[in-house]
């Protein structure tokens, strides 16, 4: 636990301890059994900002996956009702840090739950776009990470809506040829969607706040190491694609071509700032390979470039199919899960297809201050 620096960090470490300790006693009694997940989430979300969650707690949560479907909802109920009734910074960023762990870790039935929550569904479910901290400098801005994270957090579950499966999850597996095989077996249209969505998760983690001066450190580590994850996962999905676009650029339509190199033109503006954040001086051959793959593949769509300009405005709307961020109501995409957990998209795109194994090779992350 970090140091009492003011009298605002010593109310939060009495917040914690009575709130845990009236939650423990409820869960000890058999008829509160379920409220262990709360007294998990509040020990994992505590008011010191010098502590991400404990490894332990998340594992407490995540183990909610393993039983059923009512057990995996009190658990996701538990996480999202903390981040709803917070004002305070640093439980909020844990929270969302939980969210992040179900994504990336939690088993299908988990996600499941998550995806769907809450039942009325709608755009910015996670409802922080107006969050302000205003007790202290160092809530302050932390307010503008947990304003950002929400909104990260709003593209990863929207473009997981529409890649199918959640990005960057280590439940969504499947082996190279199969995964290739339902690259290749997308249309056109599915396609671009899908470049789409995954510029735009891109674009949104290059706008991660600065690392915090005045304290928060660990926090803002801890989900830069998760993004940088997250960043790793959607270049080489996003590469795929492009390479498929490349192999199939004789067939595009003109609307085809427009759409796609708008959303390459949008990829390019952000070249410099991903190279900042995300990469440091790891593997630079692996990142230029993304940007020449960008460039052959707007070298064989060909005439685009001089007229850029006026294409983009006359086609301003193209490229925005069913964007909005709809926090991610998988209703009749596949949701790739552990073995009879999955359930099929009416399509049939993976029809075939059990689990993912495709490679992704992890980076070290560093921020514009550190290597983490």
């Amino acid at each position: 636990m970090g140091r009492i620096t003011s009298f605002a960090d010593l109310i939060g470490i009495l917040k914690d301890k009575a709130s845990q300790g009236k939650a423990a006693l409820v869960s000890s009694n058999p008829k509160g059994k379920s409220l262990s997940f709360h007294l998990s989430v509040l020990r994992a979300t505590t008011h010191d900002p010098s502590t991400p969650p404990g490894n332990r707690h998340l594992s407490a949560l995540l183990s909610a996956g393993t039983g059923s479907r009512a057990t995996a909802a009190s658990a996701v109920e538990a996480v999202m009702n903390r981040l709803h009734t917070t004002g305070d910074a640093c439980v909020a960023l844990k929270s969302l840090i939980i969210v992040h762990h179900i994504v990336k870790h939690g088993r299908f039935i988990l996600q499941d739950q998550l995806s769907v929550f809450p039942a009325s569904g709608g755009r910015n479910y996670l409802k922080l776009s107006g969050f302000r901290d205003e007790k202290s400098p160092l809530m302050w801005e932390l307010s503008s990470w947990v304003r950002w994270y929400g909104l990260y957090l709003e593209h990863l579950l929207s473009t997981s809506r529409v890649m199918g499966f959640f990005v960057a999850s280590a439940s969504s597996t499947i082996h190279k040829d199969e995964y290739e095989d339902m690259v290749s077996s997308l249309t056109n249209t599915d396609l671009l969607r899908e470049v789409d969505a995954l510029v735009g998760l891109l674009q949104e983690a290059c706008k991660i706040p600065d690392i915090p001066f005045s304290g928060g450190k660990p926090l803002a580590d801890k989900i830069t190491r998760l993004v940088g994850e997250d960043y790793v996962s959607s270049v080489n999905e996003l590469y795929s694609r492009l390479n498929e676009f490349k192999e199939r650029s004789n067939t595009l339509s003109f609307g085809d071509t427009v759409e796609l190199v708008c959303a390459l033109k949008r990829h390019e503006s952000s070249k410099e700032r991903l190279s900042e954040i995300w990469c440091g001086n790891w593997k630079r051959s692996w990142l230029d390979g993304l940007w020449s793959l960008v460039s052959e593949v707007k070298g064989v769509i060909g005439g685009l470039e001089d007229g850029y300009e006026q294409i983009e405005k006359t086609f301003a709307g193209i490229g925005r199919r069913e964007k909005g961020y709809e926090s991610a109501r998988f209703s009749d995409r596949l949701v790739i899960g552990y073995g009879d957990d999955t359930v099929r998209f009416s399509s049939g795109r993976f029809s075939n297809v059990g689990r993912f194994n495709y490679p992704v090779e992890h980076c070290v992350v560093q921020t514009t201050l550190d290597v983490l």
